[in-house]
C-alpha cells in the first residue's frame, strides 16, 4: 500500500529489482548487498542495520538521528505544562510526553497521574533511542 502511493507520487522515479542474493537468507545482509549493488544509500531506523550497512561501507540515513537533530533543545530550568499519563519506572515518578513523542519523566509526581501541570527541567539524557527529559513538579 505504501509503495504504491509512493509510485503514484509525482515526480517519483520507483525502480523494483527482483534480483535475489541467494549467497544468504538475512533481510538485512540482502540489503546491503542490494545498496552496493546499486550504490545506493539506506534510510532505515533499524539499529542493527545501520550499524551493518555502515561497517560495509554503506552510507545509511537513519531517520530516528534526523527525528532527534529537529527536536527543540531543552535546558535546566525551563518550564512547560504536560499532561502526566502514567507511572514512570522508579518510586514516585509519573510519565508525560511532548507533542514530538519526547519522553519526560517527573519526579514526585505519581499522586499527579491524569492531571495537566507545570514542571521544571532537572536534566536531559540523550540515548540512542531518543531522549528523556526529568523534571520536577513547579510549586
Amino acid at each position: 500500500m505504501i509503495l504504491n502511493t509512493i509510485q503514484n507520487e509525482p515526480g517519483m522515479d520507483i525502480t523494483i529489482h527482483e534480483q535475489d542474493f541467494t549467497e544468504t537468507t538475512e533481510v538485512d545482509a540482502k540489503l546491503v548487498l542490494l545498496a552496493k549493488l546499486l550504490e545506493a544509500k539506506i534510510l532505515t531506523v533499524d539499529f542493527n542495520l545501520n550499524r551493518v550497512a555502515s561497517i560495509q561501507g554503506i552510507k545509511v540515513l537513519n531517520i530516528n538521528e534526523l527525528a532527534n537533530a529537529l527536536k527543540p533543545v531543552v535546558f535546566p530550568g525551563e518550564e512547560m505544562h504536560l499532561k502526566l499519563i502514567k507511572e514512570g519506572k522508579e518510586h514516585n515518578q509519573a510519565v508525560g510526553y511532548l507533542d514530538d513523542g519526547t519522553m519526560v519523566v517527573v519526579e514526585d509526581a505519581r499522586r499527579l497521574i491524569g492531571q495537566d501541570v507545570k514542571v521544571t527541567v532537572t536534566s536531559v539524557l540523550q540515548t540512542q533511542a531518543g531522549r528523556m527529559i526529568f523534571t520536577k513538579v513547579e510549586k
